[in-house]
This record gives structure tokens, C-alpha cells and sequence, in this order.
């Protein structure tokens, strides 16, 4: 297995770390990275800001394993946890941090993932179907494919995979599984290109990948898990600290546009001619809509292309009850 600073590339690299930079000058600052995977974000926050702390959250033992390896040169600058993103309120409270100067989420599977052929993540290479960021929990994407109901697999074929043929791919999954049950990527990847029209597979790249994409989500629970993380990571801001969110869809995007939207919105009842404190926004955004990577590093890493990049900075205090 190669190391982690061999096989990642961080996504976005220094405008996460200009997003971030002006809440991580003070001493003491804390940074907190909700998606470890291999550390190339967090090393660089913690080369950028010799006083901050970093706390890194990954659900997968072996992201944290590797990354544990990469930034042990930081000492006990460095708190690891085994934990989903969605835990980070409980994380902090155990550690006794009040609040955190910034907060980063690189959302979506790993380098890692995707490269280790046995987690069943990329249709490009055979593996079992597995697909759990955290192997020693939940079941697998064979188990899915396997045993829900159809009307619940075309559901999430089209709620996270935005896949308008998921009818059509369902169809054929549940016809083959009657004849042997799912347990590898390959037989999968077939199924879907033999199942979906000429015209649909001239176009959009691997005809599998929408359906991989919403396996993955269901697997893991993704979407679930971030709708209680960002408004949690929000809540764990101290004032004027930064939080950055690179997304890789629609689906992440738009959850992470709408909370920190509603963050900067005036809570105030319309026709006031005086705002209040507490109606004030909490929130001042930071990107005008979601900021893309530019070409040039979609040139040296294509896993860039897809990432959609938002900020904001906590500007008031929790409203006291």
C-alpha cells in the first residue's frame, strides 16, 4: 500500500486554505477536518498555522491509519478520531472545545477509496460490492442490490444518482438476481451497459457511475448524515471562525447551498423597521455561489473537475432562548 502523501492530491488546495486562513491566525486556533481520508488538507493547514490544532474526523479506520502515518511529524498538535462527520458536536464536547476556528469538509469517496480495488467503489475494475467507508459497520452494496424491494431501489437510483434510466437498470437487476445474487462490480457494470439504450451510452461518460454514485450514498448513508453535519458544524463555530465545504454533485451542493444560505439570511418577522440582534444573520457568506477549480488543475487531477466549493464565517452568537 503507498503512502498517503504519494497517492492523494487535495482538491481546491489553496483557496481552502485562503477560505480558512484569517480565522487560523489567532493562538490556539483549533481546525477541524471532517473528511481526513489521507491528511493532504489537514498537513497543509497545519504548515500554514504552526499554533493551530487540528482535530480529523474519518469514518474509515484505514484513512485514519494513513494519515495518522503522514501527519505524526505535528505531534500532539494532531487529535485523530474515528468518527462520521454528522458526530463532530460530541467529538469537540469530549475533547473540551468550546468551538472551532474552521472547519473543512472534502465530501464525497476518497483517493484511497476509489483506488483499492477491494472496497468495490470504482466501476472501472472488478471488486466484491462493498462500498462501506467504514467496513466494520452497515451492509454492503451487494446486500442492497440484492435484497431491497424494487420501488426502493429505483427511488435511490433516482434521488442520489440523478439516473433518469434507473426504471429500466432495476428491471434488469432484479431479473438477474433471481438468477444469482449480486456479489462483484463487474457483472453490475455489464448488466447496466447491456440494459440501457445506444443513445443513452454515447454520453455523460461510464454508463455506471450514476448508479455506483447512489449505491455509495445509500451504503453510507451520506446525505443522511450531512444534513445533520453542516448545520451542526455551523452551531460549532466560534465567532468568527470559517468553514469551507467542497462538494462533488448536485445533491451535496445544493444541502450545503441552502444551510448556509439560511445561515445569512434575517430571521425577522417582514416590516420591521428595526432588525434586532437575534434576527441578525448569523452567517456572512464567503463565495458568491460555489467556486469551480480551474482548468489547469483539472488538467493534473481530473478527480478536481467535479468539485463545487463554498465558504461562510460565523458573524453572531447563538441566539440566547
Amino acid at each position: 500500500m503507498s503512502s498517503g502523501e504519494e497517492r492523494h492530491v487535495p482538491v481546491m488546495l489553496r483557496r481552502c486554505l485562503d477560505l480558512l486562513e484569517p480565522a487560523l491566525t489567532r493562538p490556539g486556533a483549533v481546525v477541524v477536518d471532517c473528511t481526513l481520508g489521507l491528511g493532504g488538507h489537514s498537513q497543509a493547514l497545519l504548515e500554514a498555522h504552526p499554533q493551530a490544532r487540528l482535530i480529523g474526523l474519518d469514518r474509515d479506520p484505514d484513512a485514519l491509519k494513513l494519515a495518522g502515518e503522514r501527519l505524526a511529524p505535528y505531534g500532539d498538535r494532531v487529535t485523530l478520531v474515528h468518527a462520521v462527520y454528522d458526530e463532530l458536536p460530541d467529538v469537540l464536547r469530549r475533547l473540551g472545545v468550546p468551538g472551532a476556528d474552521g472547519i473543512l469538509f472534502d465530501l464525497g469517496v476518497s483517493s484511497m477509496q476509489l483506488d483499492e480495488a477491494g472496497r468495490g467503489f470504482a466501476y472501472a475494475q472488478d471488486a466484491p460490492l462493498d462500498m462501506r467507508m467504514d467496513q466494520s459497520t452497515g451492509i454492503s452494496a451487494a446486500e442492497v442490490l440484492n435484497t431491497y424491494a424494487p420501488g426502493e431501489l429505483v427511488r435511490i437510483l433516482r434521488a442520489y444518482g440523478e439516473e433518469k434510466q434507473a426504471k429500466r437498470i432495476v428491471e434488469a437487476v432484479v431479473r438477474e438476481r433471481a438468477r444469482e445474487p449480486f456479489t462483484h462490480s463487474a457483472r453490475l457494470v455489464e448488466l447496466i451497459r447491456a440494459a440501457l439504450p445506444q443513445a443513452v451510452k454515447r454520453t455523460g461518460g461510464n454508463p455506471a457511475k450514476r448508479t455506483f454514485q447512489a449505491l455509495r450514498i445509500e451504503v453510507n448513508g451520506e446525505l443522511r448524515a450531512l444534513e445533520r453535519a453542516i448545520p451542526a458544524a455551523v452551531s460549532s463555530l466560534a465567532l468568527h471562525g470559517r468553514i469551507a465545504v467542497l462538494s462533488y454533485h448536485s445533491l451535496e451542493d445544493r444541502l450545503v447551498k441552502q444551510v448556509l444560505a439560511a445561515g445569512a439570511a434575517s430571521t425577522a418577522p417582514p416590516g420591521l423597521p428595526v432588525v434586532p440582534e437575534r434576527y441578525q444573520p448569523r452567517l456572512r457568506l464567503l463565495t458568491r455561489g460555489s467556486e469551480l477549480p480551474s482548468e489547469e488543475e483539472i488538467e493534473t487531477n481530473r478527480r478536481a473537475a467535479p468539485a463545487r466549493l463554498r465558504g461562510a464565517e460565523r458573524v453572531r452568537e447563538e441566539a440566547q432562548p
